[in-house]
């Protein structure tokens, strides 16, 4: 098999990039993207540090960052599994890639840049909900944003393809089978509903 080891070699398999591919890109969160993002419930951030990648849904009930200015975004860290893993690699690298989805729109919106992540008292009483303040709150400065090719959604019909979870391994089946049935198993997907609306915010 071929490996392609310089961006020479790679940029000759394809065309120049369009005029707009370019053109779309800014500096800062402009009042048309910002409006977008701030429809997005789901944000997909990913980050990159000394042990490797990780790429983590963030999820809420409304926009799921708060703009601080045309440069810098907030994310409440909500609560999850506890791993850290997104939150170490910010405090190890600080590079950080977003990508905002909205249902039913093919078109997703990236923004790059760095970040850090704070205990700032005032930040996180922003982002209060029934009483509950994220622990941290992950602040985005950001370096670009832009508007990613339609394509990839249009062609798996993200949007339109109907519930193809149908017989897919479910959470419980998934860890019974890597912890050899120590962990997980129906009972665990029975319990994880009701723990998940305890343990939301």
């Amino acid at each position: 098999m071929n490996k392609i080891e310089n961006i020479q070699a790679l940029e000759a398999l394809y065309g120049t990039p369009g005029a707009a591919s370019l053109q779309k890109v800014a500096d800062h969160l402009t009042p048309l993207y910002l409006k977008w993002i701030m429809a997005s419930r789901l944000c997909i951030l990913s980050t990159v540090g000394p042990n490797g990648t990780d790429g983590s849904p963030r999820g809420d009930d409304g926009p799921v960052v708060l703009p601080l200015s045309p440069h810098r975004l907030a994310m409440p860290d909500w609560r999850g599994n506890q791993r850290l893993d997104t939150l170490r690699n910010i405090v190890e690298d600080g590079r950080v890639s977003c990508m905002f989805l909205v249902p039913g729109s093919n078109n997703v919106i990236r923004v790059n840049g760095t970040a850090f992540v704070t205990d700032d008292a005032e930040l996180a009483s922003r982002f209060e909900k029934r009483g509950i303040k994220p622990a941290t709150v992950i602040v985005i400065d950001v370096l670009e944003v832009y508007s990613q090719c339609a394509r990839a959604l249009m062609r798996a019909k993200t949007w339109t393809s109907g519930d193809e979870s149908q017989g897919l391994p479910s959470a419980g089946d998934i860890l019974a089978e890597v912890s050899q049935g120590v962990e997980g198993g129906p009972e665990y997907d029975a319990a994880w509903a009701p723990r998940a609306a305890k343990t939301m915010w």
